[in-house]
């Protein structure tokens, strides 16, 4: 048994990737995507006829809507070879407006809908923002489920428990990054590997917070930078894992061993935790980590849809 295999005894495996031609090698349940991974995918010429496909049935219409279509018709690709759910990201723009996320959520499922795809197979993705996780809060209450993406504290993790959201997605590796940068020649990559990982060791702590509490929210770790990462997180609900690291997986047959357990957490000793915007907006800010990351990446990802945006306006 190669260390995917093993893994997925574990944990439920997902591959993060907008090009769907890579899916079956690797079997995964479920599949992410976001913009910066669509904008990859399209520059690809086997990709291409889909947005020039896309561009050419809706070119009367908005840009945002026929950005909406095209990532909704990857979507409907990957859904095509996968048995579970995809995570179809709304227009980072958007992450400090809870009612334009709504509507713009709405939209996408509305699209996979006229589609004949369930709402239970889509995800939709929303920056951990207050905003975007009260605009989770109310699509979870409509029936839409939600992927809280670009998160990086405890404090949006705790957040998105309170709103009852579907899922999340902690950075890992984006937040091993910033520790390594941080500590520049002072890092230590061998001691601060595994479990001593800064990305693993947050995962870690959202996961059993969630587990003691009974939080229903699934955690599903993301952007790994290596494979000890992911290996020391086996038993995490799920981990979204990019196809080249999922071949590292299969290549390998070195032992896995579960590394989280839901059993175990529910017997630490912790203490509830809760937070009002005002709290929420105070612990994010308190957390320099976090409050940089999570600018970065809607900084990222708003440029590639900006970049998408005009690669569409190009090919019309």
């Amino acid at each position: 048994m190669n260390q995917l295999e093993a893994l997925k005894q574990f944990t439920t495996v997902v591959a993060d990737t907008g090009d769907f031609h890579q899916l079956a090698a690797f079997r995964p349940q479920d599949a992410t995507t976001n913009p910066s991974l669509i904008l990859k995918a399209v520059q690809k010429p086997e990709y291409a006829p889909l947005m020039k496909e896309c561009v050419t049935r809706f070119g009367d219409r908005e840009i945002d809507e026929k950005m909406d279509r095209l990532i909704v018709r990857f979507g409907c690709e990957i859904l095509s070879i996968i048995p579970g759910r995809v995570s179809t990201e709304v227009d980072a723009r958007l992450s400090f407006d809870t009612d334009a996320t709504v509507a713009r959520a709405e939209r996408i499922v509305e699209l996979y809908q006229a589609e004949g795809v369930h709402i239970d197979r889509v995800l939709i993705k929303i920056a951990s923002t207050w905003e975007g996780i009260e605009a989770a809060r109310k699509l979870e209450q409509r029936g839409i489920h939600t992927n809280l993406t670009l998160l990086f504290s405890f404090a949006q993790a705790v957040a998105c428990g309170q709103a009852r959201v579907q899922l999340i997605s902690p950075f890992v590796g984006r937040i091993y990054d910033w520790y390594k940068k941080q500590a520049g020649s002072q890092w230590d990559e061998a001691a601060m590997a595994g479990a001593n990982d800064p990305g693993v060791q947050s995962v870690r702590a959202i996961y059993n917070h969630y587990k003691r509490f009974d939080i229903a929210t699934e955690v599903m770790g993301a952007s790994f930078r290596n494979v000890g990462q992911i290996i020391a997180l086996a038993g995490c609900d799920l981990l979204t894992i990019a196809p080249e690291l999922l071949a590292k997986l299969a290549e390998s047959n070195d032992p896995v061993a579960q590394a989280l357990d839901a059993q175990a957490a529910r017997s630490i000793d912790l203490q509830p935790v809760s937070y009002d915007e005002a709290g929420f907006r105070y612990a994010l800010k308190a957390d320099a980590m976090a409050t940089e990351k999570l600018a970065e990446g809607i900084r990222a990802f708003a440029a590639d849809a900006a970049k998408l945006e005009q690669m569409m306006l190009a090919a019309a």
